[in-house]
């Protein structure tokens, strides 16, 4: 954890094995396969995830998907012997679009701080924008800061204000430990994946494969469109139920969103 010396890219920060944000060098970029580096000319081809999902041009499918499950298995065993012992801990989303300093990133950075102060653990994808900030805030407050990092074809890497990171291969098997460990999920305005985690979370809820538990969207003006359509659409047509929108909490107050992920923790 941050003792409140700590700077990003000292020694401290290369013993303990944080990988610092990866600056523009000229360089071509490297890129990340769960555990395995890849530079230069290796760093080419597409993930695995389009390895595993596009059957196009396979004649060898039985083979390699056949084998392809002992990865997977891995990166489950991986992720639940790493996280077993969490403490508490909120997942929080966002944009990694977001530069510092940034209505967003302040948001997050005091969300995360707030968090840790009430006790838990901040996870997050693991990347930059609002995601890097809500790690920094957990951070500089002493909490526990944890990133699940997934191989992308544009490289991004863990930032350097996570103290326990894991990279995945499969978004998968990475959904399941932002679900498995986390006693909240608060929402910050984002876009394509941070829907998918809202909408993927609110449906597990509302169908009740996990236990219920808040779900809070971070940013009013952003959201209140989307809450409105929901309204006026989904629910009026009776595509959702009327209570439905009830396991959301929309706000703009750090303290306000904490307490109610404390309020529904102390009612389980």
């Amino acid at each position: 954890m941050n003792d409140g010396n700590h700077r990003p890219g000292d020694a401290e920060s290369e013993r303990s094995g944080l990988r610092p944000a990866r600056r523009d060098t000229g360089q071509p970029p490297e890129r990340h396969r769960g555990p395995v580096t890849l530079r230069r000319e290796a760093a080419g081809g597409g993930t695995a995830d389009q390895a595993l999902l596009d059957s196009r041009g396979r004649p060898d499918w039985k083979v390699k998907d056949a084998w392809r499950t002992l990865r997977i298995l891995s990166e489950f065993v991986e992720g639940f012997d790493t996280l077993s012992d969490l403490p508490s801990a909120v997942s929080v989303f966002g944009s990694a679009r977001r530069k510092a300093g940034s209505p967003e990133c302040e948001l997050a950075e005091r969300l995360g701080g707030a968090l840790a102060r009430a006790g838990f653990a901040v996870i997050t994808g693991g990347g930059p924008g609002v995601m890097e900030a809500a790690n920094k805030g957990c951070a500089e407050a002493d909490g526990l800061s944890v990133g699940l990092g997934i191989e992308l074809p544009f490289e991004q890497g863990i930032n350097e204000w996570v103290e326990l990171g894991i990279d995945f291969r499969y978004f998968f098997a990475r959904k399941t430990m932002f679900v498995k460990y986390a006693q909240a999920f608060v929402v910050l305005p984002g876009g394509f994946g941070t829907m998918d985690e809202l909408f993927e979370a609110l449906t597990l809820v509302q169908t009740g494969k996990v236990t219920r538990f808040p779900v809070v969207l971070m940013g009013v003006a952003y959201w209140s469109g989307l809450i409105a359509w929901m309204k006026e659409n989904m629910q009026a047509n009776g595509m959702i139920d009327g209570d439905d929108l009830d396991l959301l909490l929309v706000t703009d107050d750090v303290d306000e969103a904490v307490q109610h992920i404390l309020d529904a923790d102390a009612s389980l």
